[in-house]
Parts: C-alpha cells; sequence; structure tokens
C-alpha cells in the first residue's frame, strides 16, 4: 500500500474519533481493504463488514452483547450493591416500558448484538418478564439470551423462562452460610436461592452461573467451599473483585484481589488449570481435574479486560452507558419517545459508542468519581 494511502487511511481515523458517520467509516474500511492482499479480501468483507459501524469503536472493538436493566427494583438489599438508606427509584413513567425495550433490542440486533442479557435490579420481579423473552426469542440474528437474577423467584418461575426461551442463568450468592447470607444481603432467603440452583441444573442449565462478590473481612474465608461445589455440580462459579460504586462504601483494603484469590484455591487444589480465554471472555476460567464445573474470575480492579469489551448497558430509565465505570450516559429513552427515526437513534448511539475510552480509570479513580449505586445502573 502507498505512502498515500497510509495517511489518508489515519486521517480519516482521526476525523472518525471526532465523530462517526457511518460514510467515513465505509471510507477506512474500503483503506483497510487495499491494505490486504487479494486473496484474503473475501475473509475481510466476511468478517468486519457485515458487523455495524454504529456499534465499533475507536479501538475496533466491536459490542455485540448488549445488557439490559428491566427494573430498579429488588427482593433484597445486598451491601454492594445498594446504599444501606436505599435509593430514590425512578418515577415508572420514566422507565422503558415493553415495547421500548423491544424497540431497542430489535434495533441492537439488527446492528449485530447476538447476546443480551436481562438484569436489575431483579429482573425476575419485572411483571412482563416472560413476555419480553418471548418476543426476545423471535429477534433473528440474537444468539443468546441471559438473565442475572438473586435466585429468589426462580423456582416458581424458572419452568415458564425456560419454556419463553431463556438460554443462560447467572445467580447470585455471596455465602454457604445463611447467617451471613441474611447480613449481606440484609433480608432472608438463603434456601430459596439454593433451592433455585438446584432447580436450575435438574432443568438442564450446564453450567449454572454462581456470581460471588468477595470481600475481604465477610466471605474470602468461604472461597474454597466454593470451589468444591462444582466438584459435584455443573457449577461454574464466578469470584468477583470488589468493586467501587456509588453508596457502597467501597474501600480498597475490603479488596480480594484475582491473583490473592487464585493462590489460596491453588493451595487446596495445586493441579488447578488454566481453561482456554475467549476473544471476548470477561472471566478467567480455571478448573480442577475431575471435578464436573468450574471457577472463575472477574478481575475488573487488579486485571482490567477493557481491551476485549464487547459490552454495551442500558439503564432501566433508558440510558445507554457504554462503560460500567464511566459516568457518562445518554438517554436512548428520550430519543424514542421525540419519535425519532431508527437512523437518528443510531446515530446517537454511533456517537456514544465512538467516546468509550480505551480502558478505565483505575480503580482509585473509579473510587472518587460520581457513578450511580450498581442497582441503578444494572448488574
Amino acid at each position: 500500500m502507498s505512502i498515500y494511502l497510509i495517511l489518508a487511511f489515519f486521517a480519516l481515523k482521526k476525523l472518525l474519533s471526532n465523530g462517526c458517520s457511518l460514510f467515513i467509516l465505509s471510507v477506512v474500511v474500503y483503506f483497510q481493504e487495499l491494505a490486504v492482499p487479494m486473496g484474503q479480501r473475501q475473509r475481510l468483507n466476511e468478517e468486519v463488514l457485515p458487523f455495524s459501524a454504529f456499534l465499533t469503536d475507536n479501538f475496533g472493538r466491536q459490542h455485540s452483547y448488549l445488557r439490559i436493566s428491566l427494573t430498579e427494583k429488588c427482593n433484597l438489599r445486598c451491601q454492594y450493591c445498594m446504599p444501606e438508606e436505599g435509593v430514590k427509584l425512578t418515577p415508572r413513567a420514566q422507565l422503558l416500558s415493553t415495547s421500548e425495550v423491544l424497540t431497542v433490542a430489535q434495533l441492537f440486533v439488527r446492528e449485530g448484538v447476538e447476546k443480551i442479557r436481562l438484569t436489575g435490579g431483579e429482573p425476575l420481579i419485572r411483571p412482563d418478564v416472560l413476555d419480553i423473552i418471548t418476543e426476545l426469542r423471535k429477534l433473528e440474528g440474537l444468539k443468546t439470551i441471559a438473565v442475572t437474577t438473586n435466585g429468589m423467584n426462580l423456582v416458581r418461575l424458572l419452568p415458564k423462562l425456560k419454556e419463553a426461551g431463556l438460554d443462560l442463568l447467572n445467580i447470585s450468592l455471596d455465602t454457604l452460610v445463611p447467617a451471613k447470607f441474611e447480613f449481606i444481603v440484609r433480608r432472608k432467603g438463603f434456601h430459596k436461592v439454593m433451592e433455585g440452583i438446584d432447580k436450575a441444573i435438574e432443568m438442564g442449565y450446564n453450567p449454572v452461573k454462581v456470581n460471588c462478590v468477595v470481600m475481604r473481612g465477610l466471605n474470602e474465608d468461604e472461597l474454597l467451599d466454593f470451589v468444591a461445589l462444582t466438584e459435584k455440580k455443573p457449577l461454574e462459579v464466578r469470584f468477583i473483585e470488589y468493586m467501587p460504586f456509588d453508596g457502597n462504601k467501597w474501600n480498597f483494603k475490603k479488596m480480594v484481589s484475582y491473583q490473592e484469590m487464585l493462590d489460596r484455591i491453588r493451595q487446596q487444589w495445586p493441579s488447578l488449570e488454566q481453561l482456554p480465554l475467549g476473544k471476548t471472555d470477561t472471566a478467567k476460567t480455571f478448573k480442577v481435574p475431575g471435578f464436573q464445573g468450574q471457577v472463575g474470575f472477574i478481575t475488573s480492579m487488579s486485571d482490567q479486560f477493557c481491551g476485549s469489551c464487547n459490552r454495551l448497558r442500558i439503564t432501566a430509565d433508558g440510558n445507554l452507558k457504554v462503560c460500567l465505570f464511566g459516568n457518562t450516559e445518554v438517554s436512548l429513552r428520550d430519543v424514542l419517545r421525540s419519535g425519532a427515526s431508527d437512523q437518528k437513534l443510531l446515530d446517537i448511539i454511533g456517537a456514544a459508542v465512538g467516546r468509550k475510552k480505551k480502558q478505565h480509570a483505575g480503580m482509585f479513580s473509579i473510587s472518587q468519581m460520581k457513578n450511580r449505586p450498581m442497582i441503578l445502573i444494572g448488574g
């Protein structure tokens, strides 16, 4: 490729960083194609061109995974998620309606999103959750529908959720001690959650993912007990580093790093082996040979994985967040309700994605940054 094409390519990339235009991005892709030998161009066309320019950021990350919060309400009060005094909930009229959730989902799927995760709050307390999953299942191109839940209503709802089309399940559980459970979530219900996990296994979900936020002085002494659960059950226990959000009284001293957790587990199971890491995986996954299940680590604080991030989030009140730890948001709800066209909505989404930073600011900066409580973002 000539020096002129190289210069033109970087000039256009600079323009792109200042304003995200589909036309400009198409020209950039054209120059990228010219840089590839003719014999390889067909593969480039197959892998790059079909994915939406609107969901591709300036670092080449393609956002094929959308997390939609269905509600800010929850039937638990987890310490790391909600301030002790509670939160001021958004008025119902300002939350996305069923049709608005589906409209947004359809638009993102059309542009290349292949996986949607429904979160909250507690998504299973939203009355129309089954209707939403049923309609999402009809979207051509959507490969995976997942839910993150606290498990309190799972035994009752899971048969209908599976019938509606739910593919994957993450269940939050931070302790195996009932009394400690009540302290962490400020409610009773430990046995309901355990029954929900068993019900998910019974209904064929494999693996059932169990999310455990590890906090020093509270539950780090249970790491080995959680790993032991994976011996006889098809679970993937995911140990999550304690992260700072508004109102959760985050303190660096309370955070147990991935490396510390891994070292403790390896002392008990020296044969623990790491599994291959997928291109967009957030969890570093390990397995004890001979165990049915496995364990993973979400290392957002000590070893960030921003470079492979393919996730976007929509809050229950309709704001797009391109980074969990960023405090900038764009209202899609207001654009939807203004009667704007799909193209206008895409332009706004594309501009927001184009502003996504290369990586988050680091745990200490994040802890000082104004952001929503986790429950108002969507877990």
